[in-house]
């Protein structure tokens, strides 16, 4: 898949979870922030993220990979803390980053691309 469609899938990702899951939403509405947020948590994925995932690598292993949702929350609390999208709660944050993750990867599947999930 190209960038561009990438970003675009993950900002109907964005949305759509915003509009599932308890404790996410946007400050304001409309494209912009969506597609800013989208941009932003891709960055975020490339390069927060793994660093995030190193460091943590034992108590993943110890936990038999479930810290990895809270690695994922903290990587969508970071995104929220930068752009519009609006994050109540810690919970909020875990529960918004399992969504957006059943979410991309169904886009990805719908969309024609291989099996890679587009977010964790």
């Amino acid at each position: 898949m190209n960038l561009l469609l990438r970003l675009a899938l993950n900002a109907v990702a964005l949305w759509v979870t915003a509009e599932l899951a308890l404790g996410i939403s946007f400050s304001r509405s409309g494209l912009g922030p969506i597609l800013l947020t989208a941009l932003v948590l891709g960055l975020v994925n490339t390069i927060v993220r793994p660093v995030m995932i190193i460091l943590t690598l034992p108590l993943t292993v110890a936990t038999m990979g479930l810290f990895l949702l809270v690695v994922n929350g903290i990587a969508l609390w970071l995104v929220a803390t930068i752009t519009p999208l609006q994050v109540h709660g810690f919970g909020g944050a875990i529960l918004g980053a399992l969504v957006l993750t059943v979410i991309s990867w169904a886009l990805a599947r719908l969309s024609g691309g291989r099996s890679k999930r587009l977010w964790v």
